[in-house]
């Protein structure tokens, strides 16, 4: 087993955790703040298990691209991001009363 399986296989072992954790909170909670970060903690999950199966040659690699740039991949790593930047303007927004 390569040193980039290992880490990524237990990057996924523990996002699983964290993933099944904000599964439980969101269906406890309406708030839109945390909504978002689950959904982007749910991306994150989906970004780690994306580079696994691309690192065990069963997800296209190079497809499409964007520039040199696999598109997929540029994606998937960007998108849990986004959700927690618009998590945080929501609380930013709360906590200034507007």
């Amino acid at each position: 087993m390569s040193s980039t399986v290992l880490v990524l296989a237990s990057r996924l072992a523990v996002t699983a955790i964290a993933t099944f954790l904000a599964i439980a909170v969101w269906s406890g909670t309406r708030d839109a703040a945390w909504m978002l970060i689950v959904i982007g903690i749910i991306a994150g999950y989906a970004d780690i298990l994306f580079s696994l199966l691309v690192e065990f040659g069963l997800a296209p690699q190079k497809l499409p691209l964007l520039g040199d740039f696999p598109l997929l991949a540029i994606i998937f790593s960007t998108i849990p991001w986004l959700f927690f930047s618009a998590a945080f303007i929501i609380m930013i927004r709360k906590k200034s009363g507007r």
